[in-house]
């Protein structure tokens, strides 16, 4: 069984977080949220309190497969202003596995973790995202990196990175059960 770490910041775009959480876990995967606020109450982007499974800094990145970075404006705000979050982006693109939906890349590419790479993000970000190629689709692979454009492709992001990690049986047995 794989292993996501899905890091979960004030403002966080929540079907772009719980959807890639939801999916994940149908088809297998063990998905560990992790916050960043310093406890574990979390507030989306839309109003919703909900707790999550721990804070980043107490979360086992040994044992982990790849973290997840989720979109919104304010979400993706408050993880690029957080150190440790931008230490694991770093660390996992060199040995494991980074994804980023919405505005999120845009953290990766600040980071020149798409310098030469196909990448995809939200149509408003797209300025942010120096040495990235842009697909404009709605998921783009460059290796171990898997970004989603926004929230409409959130379904198909997951799936993919369901894929990577579990295999393409798992992903069409959540297909078939979701009705997608």
């Amino acid at each position: 069984m794989s292993k996501a770490i899905v890091f979960l910041a004030d403002g966080f775009e929540e079907c772009e977080g719980l959807l890639v959480v939801d999916l994940l876990r149908r088809g297998g995967t063990e998905v560990i949220t992790a916050s960043i606020t310093g406890s574990t109450t979390v507030v989306s982007s839309h109003g919703i309190r909900l707790f999550a499974d721990t804070v980043a800094e107490e979360a086992d990145y040994e044992a982990a497969d790849i973290v997840i970075l989720p979109g919104g404006l304010r979400g993706t705000e408050n993880l690029a202003a957080c150190n440790f979050v931008r230490q694991k982006c770093v660390a996992f693109a060199a040995a494991k596995k980074v994804a980023a939906i919405c505005a999120a890349p845009s953290i990766l590419a600040s980071l020149g973790l798409l310098d030469g790479k196909e990448a995809t993000v939200h149509p408003h970000f797209e300025e942010k995202m120096p040495g990235a190629t842009l697909t404009h689709g709605q998921v783009a692979v460059a290796g171990n990196i898997t970004t989603g454009q926004a929230l409409g492709a959130a379904i198909p992001f997951a799936l993919e990175l369901l894929r990577q990690l579990e295999g393409d049986e798992k992903v069409e047995k959540v297909r078939k059960g979701i009705c997608f």
